[in-house]
């Protein structure tokens, strides 16, 4: 439609159609969509309307009547996983990890926090019965008076519409009554409806006057300004009075507009499309007045569009009960500087094509000075006054936390007085700081008091805390989004260092989320900032997490995983791919690794980077663990069948290697399916093993016992990962394809010292990660007997596999 508009506008402007024609075309689709807006807004029911947010506004007096204030939170549950594990061969890092917990774990919300009410249900009905009836019934006077309020506006652009539509139709010499009349009902009916608009509340005394001001300053500079751009000569009488009535009543609607943009954005817009409305009509008035010729006439289209669709938008949003922004500090832009700015500007145009001023003129223009300096001076007034409460506020705030408040840790402030703090600031930002008991312990309370005497201690001057919960704070500064997370870093390092107490000491884990305020809603900042808290716990906890819109799409694909994952396993939802290990020397198939997937009905196929965790977190780990296990077991002994002695690689977690019977359940799955058990390879991965070495090695050692072979998994050639394979009891260990590249200042490649070492103890050494035939090539050249990777075979399922095994002969490896 504006493309259509835009190009009967270029049409008539070009004099490919006539003027008026033209100018009829262009603003006729507009109009049109403007009117059946506010025309269904004037004929819908009050439940028909939607509110400022886009849903239906509650017309139930009872049901609201409950719905609390405030609620709790409670922490979400489960351990994080450590870091660690990279991307497995020729797979994106997302499938990395099979079944076992991923190092590098996807940043997923935790759970919806735990709420709870305490709501007394017989005192809720009597109140709501109480205020029911008031309730309602002044939700139908306000939606009486926004469905008027609509139909006013629908005839005010409704006229200015057929106004221009009639021109064509309408001879040369009665065009200019046409458009007078026009834009004097418009005007009217504008005017009538702006006053009217639901939320107006009465100026006070200085903002009464300082409006003032602001509509003699921008008022006396658009008269000057349209002065200076009449055409030289003789002004007729019509245009000089609708341009100074146009520019008085513009000065009017336009500070209307600035002024209530925040605490009315609804009545701001239709103020705004008035304006342009009025306008745009005023140069059409001014253009017919001058006879200027017809391909001018389009002109007009442009202002004249914007205004009824501004309108309409207003209208909607008003209408749907929109609810008042709180009070902030008048901008200097535009009320300040547009005056001048349109008056500099004018009187430029004009130097540029008169070459001169008159008396009249330089009289006009110089009268713009005095109203642009007494509000200078009102707004210096008003940054006084504001500066005042804020100050009071913030000694209030002081006071509740006593004199001795930095030396001693904060008395509680409470969630209310954050929220009413913030609703006092324009920017800054806030972080939530989580304390966490190292090993599931809940932290004491000394240790408690301690973490709250450094978190004041931490925090700037200026910078208010409150406490939002028995292990939550919360610290609002005014510090900008990067000094905030600096901020942030700081408090993390303090509260994590040791706390003393009787018989040792205690630590703190610490999770912090960091929100920007910028004058948004507080509890939405308080949401905002509480989300990145749960993502920060997610990742591991003792970090800073900033909030970003992906949060919201995580929590809900985290609730998603969180209630299909239980009773995946009993639905048969649970699938095993397998990547085939060649052996180097000649392409033939020695062995598999099982991968897991999930094939769920509702959310399709999910890798285990985002499997894994929600499954620690609903403590399923060792469930899945042992479906894999039976079916890797299963699916050997299928291929053995066949005469094909292959290995079967099965990733394992460290919760799995912790459980008491591990060693146990593997015996007893091998005896199940008569499976040798040199046959079976338990995987490992490499930083795992350096976390928890003294369980880890107890149970590869009892895995060792009964014949199972170990591999150790992403070995990352260090120097402490060299000095502890000594006393690891492994039989394969797999590296990525970075160390078969050649090492730095001409030395040999890494994978030549891995390569030695593993021949002297006895292990193999298996590439994994190979995608082309020159890293397969360098494995060969460093002696390494097996690979893994896309250049060798691709994952699949057990038939395909299968099939791809045929191609080679049966050799016991």
């Amino acid at each position: 439609m504006s493309l259509t508009g835009a190009a009967f506008l270029l049409t008539g402007v070009a004099g490919a159609l006539p003027g008026p024609a033209a100018a009829a075309l262009a603003v006729a689709g507009g109009f049109a969509l403007a009117c059946v807006r506010l025309a269904w807004l004037a004929g819908a029911a009050p439940t028909d309307r939607p509110a400022a947010n886009g849903r239906p506004a509650p017309t139930d007096p009872v049901a609201s009547a409950g719905r609390p204030a405030s609620a709790g939170r409670t922490a979400p549950a489960g351990d994080p996983v450590p870091d660690g594990v990279t991307a497995e061969s020729g797979r994106p890092a997302s499938e990395r990890g099979r079944h076992a917990e991923p190092g590098r774990r996807a940043a997923e919300p935790g759970p919806q926090p735990a709420v709870t009410f305490r709501w007394h249900a017989g005192e809720a009905v009597d109140n709501a019965l109480a205020h029911g009836a008031s309730a309602t019934g002044r939700r139908a006077r306000r939606a009486a008076l926004s469905r008027r309020v609509a139909a006013i506006l629908d005839s005010a652009v409704l006229v200015a519409g057929l106004t221009v539509a009639v021109l064509p139709l309408s001879d040369a010499a009665h065009r200019l009554p046409i458009a007078l009349a026009g834009l004097c009902l418009t005007g009217a009916l504008h005017v009538t409806a702006l006053l009217r608009l639901p939320g107006r509340s009465r100026l006070s005394g200085p903002e009464l006057v300082r409006r003032t001001v602001d509509v003699l300053a921008l008022g006396v500079s658009l008269v000057f300004a349209g002065w200076m751009l009449l055409p030289g000569g003789p002004v007729p009488a019509v245009a000089g009075m609708v341009a100074a009535g146009g520019a008085v009543v513009l000065a009017v609607l336009a500070v209307a507009a600035v002024a209530e943009r925040r605490r009315r954005p609804g009545a701001a817009r239709c103020h705004t499309g008035a304006a342009l409305t009025l306008g745009g009509l005023t140069l059409l008035v001014v253009l017919l007045a001058y006879g200027a010729p017809d391909r001018a006439l389009p002109l007009v289209a442009a202002p004249l569009v914007a205004g009824a669709l501004l309108t309409a938008a207003g209208a909607r949003r008003t209408s749907g009960g929109e609810r008042p922004g709180r009070d902030a500090a008048p901008a200097a832009w535009p009320r300040l500087t547009a005056p001048a700015g349109i008056a500099a500007l004018a009187a430029g145009i004009h130097l540029g094509t008169a070459g001169e001023f008159s008396t009249a003129a330089m009289a006009l223009g110089l009268a713009v000075i005095p109203p642009i300096m007494v509000g200078e001076l009102l707004a210096a007034a008003d940054q006084r006054r504001r500066v005042q409460r804020l100050a009071a506020r913030e000694a209030w705030l002081r006071r509740r936390l006593g004199p001795d408040a930095r030396a001693a840790g904060p008395v509680p402030l409470t969630r209310a007085d954050l929220v009413r703090a913030m609703a006092e600031r324009s920017g800054g930002a806030l972080l939530v700081v989580d304390l966490h008991g190292v090993g599931g312990a809940v932290p004491e309370g000394p240790v408690l008091a301690e973490a709250a005497r450094r978190l004041r201690a931490g925090s700037e001057t200026h910078d208010l805390v409150a406490r939002l919960g028995d292990t939550e704070y919360a610290v609002l500064t005014d510090l900008g989004p990067v000094l905030a997370y600096a901020l942030g870093l700081r408090l993390l390092a303090a509260l994590a260092e040791p706390y003393p107490r009787p018989g040792g000491v205690a630590r703190l884990g610490v999770s912090v989320g960091l929100a920007e305020t910028s004058g948004g809603d507080p509890e939405d900042v308080l949401r905002q900032a509480d989300l990145a808290r749960r993502r920060a716990v997610q990742l591991g906890r003792d970090r800073v997490e900033w909030y970003d819109a992906y949060l919201e799409e995580q929590l809900v694909r985290r609730l998603d995983l969180e209630r299909e994952l239980p009773g995946a396993v009993a639905r048969g939802e649970l699938d095993l791919v397998y990547q085939p290990v060649v052996a180097l020397a000649d392409r033939t198939p020695v062995g598999t690794e099982a991968l897991l997937r999930w094939r769920s009905p509702a959310l399709g196929t999910v890798l285990p980077a985002e499997l894994l965790p929600v499954a620690a977190d609903l403590d399923l780990t060792g469930e899945i663990g042992r479906w894999v296990l039976d079916r890797a077991c299963r699916q050997l002994a299928a291929w053995s069948e066949g005469g094909r002695e292959l290995w079967m690689a099965v990733n394992v977690t460290p919760r799995e290697l912790a459980a008491p019977d591990f060693v146990a359940r593997t015996a007893t799955a091998l005896a199940a399916y008569d499976v040798a058990p040199e046959r079976l390879v338990v995987e490992v991965a490499e930083p795992v093993v350096g976390a928890e070495p003294a369980t880890v090695v107890a149970r590869l050692a009892g895995l060792r016992s009964i014949g199972v072979r170990i591999a150790l998994d992403d070995f990352r050639a260090e120097h402490a990962s060299l000095a502890q394979l000594r006393r690891l009891p492994i039989d394969l260990l797999k590296v990525g394809p970075h160390l078969v590249g050649p090492g730095g200042d001409g030395q040999r490649p890494l994978i030549d010292v891995v390569a030695n070492l593993a021949d002297r103890l006895g292990v193999e050494l298996v590439v994994e990660e190979l995608e082309s035939e020159v890293q397969v090539a360098g494995a060969r050249r460093a002696g390494c007997r097996y690979g893994q990777g896309f250049a060798l075979a691709r994952p699949a399922t057990a038939e395909r596999v299968e099939a791809w095994f045929e191609e080679y002969p049966s050799t016991a490896r």
